[in-house]
């Protein structure tokens, strides 16, 4: 969308100047003829296009400098990531909260309905006017059995993500997600025949080395460490990779508003989890967990839910405004700082392990965001190499002399 702004600001830049050109041109044919009235003034090349619009919500910033877009987006993300941690740690340190790490996602997944049919609301009501809960949505762009693909991978990366805390840290959770290049590398190549460089292996490659230092690290200093927890979070990011793939395909496909995606995603997903859960029974002993301790439940659910909602509308206006490499460069760094504050704000064990290989999935993110400013191909490597070796091999021989 963003490029398509591009080029059609572009094309009225030149329409202008054409413009300008053939009003020059018809001046002076008059003025070869006779003397007619001053030709009407040229319109200036240096017309500014008008500022993409940019929406968090109901709050426009479009008019802000983008420095201060910047910021406010920020500020947003670091925030609201880092309450939505910590109330994501919060409630799986509840006595017995462990095995409801599927309720939890289905309760997610009922506020994010609410969120989403609240959102899609306040869009048609900027768009068409009215009162809030009389005006109609949009309608659908995306066909249903697209959205029945998305809400099965949805299901799959919210619920094994969650569930996951109850074998794993939250910090090697973290470190997990961070390394999720990988399996949208194979996913990408697989779903939508993308090609990568060498860079972007390079990246993979180093994700791979630290995640597997950090989760070995983590193995031998937690004392109830099970390998069920990586298998989840593994699942989980298999499952992301996917739903990424499929999403950017069906969006650039059918135009849909991201709204729409998230609001038909998660309340199909919420269908489909409902029904597992009355089937396996998990749903009734959940629910009652749930009712005896509301706050901690139901009511950090909300809180953590909302701050999720809204992190995701500002990840999404920090790529508008920034960009994605730099958006990846911010949600990076929110991870680091979201990993120190639960080795703060949570006893843990830590040794210093997690940092070297931390530092490793760091340098393996750097690369993945250096790699989209600079493409370089295997040809392009290929060519450099030979280039290298080929002034090596022009280089004089140098004799040295020993005197003894």
């Amino acid at each position: 969308m963003v490029g398509d702004k591009q080029t059609a600001s572009g094309h009225s830049l030149i329409s202008i100047n054409s413009n300008s050109n053939n009003e020059t041109q018809a001046a002076a044919n008059a003025n070869a003829n006779a003397s007619p009235p001053p030709p009407p003034p040229r319109k200036s090349s240096t017309t500014k296009s008008p500022p993409q619009e940019l929406r968090i919500l109901c709050f426009d910033l479009t008019y802000y400098n983008r420095t201060t877009q910047f910021l406010l987006s920020c500020a947003g993300v670091f925030i609201l990531y880092i309450i939505y941690g910590y109330l994501q740690e919060l409630i799986f340190t509840v006595e017995g909260f462990k095995p409801y790490g599927w309720f939890l996602t289905l309760v997610q997944f009922g506020y994010y309905i609410l969120f989403g049919l609240l959102e899609r609301r306040l869009e048609a009501l900027s768009t068409n006017g009215g009162r809030l809960w009389s005006v109609e949505p949009a309608p659908r762009c995306i066909p249903l059995r697209t959205y029945f693909v998305l809400a099965a991978l949805t299901l799959g990366t919210m619920g094994l993500s969650n569930s996951s805390l109850g074998y794993l840290n939250y910090p090697t959770q973290v470190i997990f997600k961070c390394c999720k290049l990988i399996p949208v590398l194979v996913g990408s190549i697989l779903i939508q025949g993308k090609r990568y460089g060498p860079l972007d292996f390079a990246a993979a490659l180093a994700m791979c080395i630290g995640l597997a230092w950090f989760t070995l690290a983590d193995s031998q200093m937690t004392p109830n460490f099970n390998p069920l927890g990586v298998a989840m979070i593994s699942g989980a990011l298999l499952c992301d990779a996917a739903i990424g793939n499929v999403q950017e395909k069906a969006m650039r496909e059918h135009k849909a508003p991201s709204s729409e995606v998230v609001f038909y995603s998660y309340g199909l997903g919420f269908v489909y989890l409902f029904v597992i859960m009355l089937i396996t029974g998990n749903f009734f002993s959940g629910f009652a967990f749930c009712l005896a301790h509301p706050m901690e439940t139901f009511g950090y659910g909300f809180l953590f839910s909302l701050s999720g909602y809204l992190g995701i509308q500002f990840v999404l206006a920090l790529v508008r405004s920034s960009g994605a490499p730099l958006a990846a460069t911010v949600t990076t760094a929110r991870k680091a700082v979201t990993i120190a504050f639960s080795f703060l704000l949570f006893s843990k064990p830590f040794t210093v392990q997690y940092v070297w290989s931390g530092l490793i999935v760091v340098l393996g993110i750097y690369l993945n965001v250096y790699s989209k400013k600079n493409k370089l191909t295997f040809a392009d490597l290929q060519h450099r190499l030979k280039q290298f070796s080929a002034r090596i091999s022009r280089s004089p021989s140098r004799k040295f002399l020993i005197e003894v």
